[in-house]
C-alpha cells in the first residue's frame, strides 16, 4: 500500500499537480460499484431478515452489477437511462423503484466509507396514465366460494375461508398453526410467514423454505374471528394437535406456491373468474369499506404500516357516493 501511495504521489508531482493528503487518500480508496456492493452486502447481512438479504442479492445479481458493476462513479444521466431501459423491458415501476432503493443504499454506503463520490440524483418516472383497477371478488362470487367451502370441508378450503374472513396473506396462512388460534378469546394471532427464498452464496445457488416474521412489524397482529368461523374452528380445536399447521393438519407446512396452485384449480372448478390469491385479501377489505367500517380499524387489521396505504388501495368513491357527497354539501348550505 505504501509503495502504491508513493508511486501515485510521484505521478502527481511529475505533472505538477499535488493533491492534499485527504484527496490522495480518497483516490487510493476508490472502488468499483461491484466491490462496494460486496462490502455493503456483508454489512447488511448483520441487520436484515434472510428473505430481505436474499432479495438484495437477487437485485444485485440480475440488475445492478450487470449494468454498473465495473464503474467507479455513477451520475444521474446514466441512472436515468438505466431506468428507461428497465421500463421498456417490461418491468413494473414498483420493481424498478425497489432496484433504485438498493442502488442508493449502496452508493450511500460507498460515500460514507469514501469509496466513491456521493451524488444526489433526481430520477424521473413516466406518468402513469391509467391506474390499474383492484381485482376483487364480486359479492355473488364471494358468496358462491364461501358456500362451497362450508359444504365441502377440507383443511385447505378452511384456509381460503380464513383468508376471506381475516385478511391473511398467502405466506401467513401457510405458516398458521393451531396454536396461533385462540377460540376462548376468539382471536387469530398472525406472527409468522412462510416463503421460499433464493440463496446466493458465492458459486452456490439454491432455494430454501423458511418460516420467519411477517412482512413488517405492523403485520404482527391480532384478528377477531367471525361467529361463523368460530362455529367451524371451535370443534376442531378440541381434537387437533396444537403444533400442527392448519392447512395440512400435520407437522409439515404446505408452501405458498403449492397452495396457490390448489386455490387456482378450485376457482376454475367453481367457474369463478381468475383472481390472484392476494385478491381474497383485497376482496374482504373492499367489503369492509363498502360496509362503512372505519378506515383506521381496517388498516390495523390488514397490518398496513400507514393508513394512507389502505386509503390509496381501497377507498375509491363510485359515482353514486360522489353524488350523495355533493347533495349533502348543498343541503348544508341551504
Amino acid at each position: 500500500m505504501d509503495l502504491k501511495y508513493d508511486l501515485l504521489l510521484h505521478l502527481f508531482k511529475l505533472f505538477s499537480v499535488l493533491p492534499d493528503n485527504n484527496n490522495l487518500d480518497f483516490i487510493m480508496k476508490k472502488k468499483t460499484i461491484s466491490e462496494i456492493s460486496a462490502l455493503w452486502k456483508e454489512d447488511k447481512k448483520q441487520y436484515v431478515k434472510r428473505s430481505t438479504y436474499s432479495l438484495y442479492a437477487l437485485i444485485l445479481q440480475n440488475h445492478i452489477l450487470p449494468a454498473f458493476g465495473e464503474l467507479y462513479e455513477l451520475d444521474e444521466k446514466t441512472v436515468q437511462e438505466f431506468i428507461f431501459h428497465k421500463i421498456s423491458s417490461g418491468l413494473s415501476n414498483k420493481t424498478i423503484k425497489d432496484i433504485l432503493i438498493v442502488l442508493k443504499m449502496i452508493m450511500k454506503f460507498g460515500a460514507k466509507n469514501k469509496f466513491i463520490e456521493y451524488q444526489v440524483w433526481d430520477i424521473k418516472f413516466p406518468t402513469e396514465r391509467e391506474k390499474q383497477e383492484l381485482e376483487v371478488l364480486s359479492i355473488c362470487n364471494q358468496k358462491k366460494l364461501m358456500k362451497f367451502i362450508n359444504e365441502n370441508f377440507t383443511f385447505k378450503n378452511l384456509g381460503i375461508y380464513i383468508c376471506l374472513s381475516a385478511w391473511l396473506r398467502i405466506g401467513e396462512i401457510c405458516a398458521l398453526a393451531w396454536n396461533d388460534i385462540d377460540v376462548d378469546a376468539g382471536v387469530i394471532y398472525v406472527r409468522k410467514t412462510i416463503e421460499r427464498i433464493y440463496i446466493i452464496e458465492g458459486s452456490d445457488r439454491h432455494t430454501e423454505l423458511i418460516i420467519g416474521t411477517p412482512k413488517t412489524k405492523n403485520s404482527i397482529r391480532e384478528i377477531p374471528m367471525t361467529g361463523d368461523m368460530m362455529k367451524i374452528i371451535k370443534p376442531l380445536k378440541r381434537v387437533v394437535n396444537e403444533n400442527f399447521f392448519v392447512l395440512t393438519n400435520e407437522i409439515k407446512p404446505i408452501e405458498p406456491r403449492t397452495y396457490r396452485n390448489y386455490y387456482n384449480k378450485l376457482m376454475k372448478k367453481l367457474n369463478i373468474p381468475k383472481l390472484k390469491f392476494h385478491g381474497l385479501r383485497h376482496s374482504f377489505a373492499t367489503r369492509c369499506i363498502e360496509s362503512n367500517c372505519d378506515y383506521k380499524t381496517v388498516s390495523v387489521i390488514l397490518g398496513h404500516s400507514n393508513i394512507s396505504t389502505t386509503l390509496n388501495l381501497y377507498v375509491h368513491p363510485n359515482m353514486e357516493q360522489k353524488k350523495k357527497c355533493i347533495d349533502k354539501m348543498f343541503k348544508a348550505i341551504r
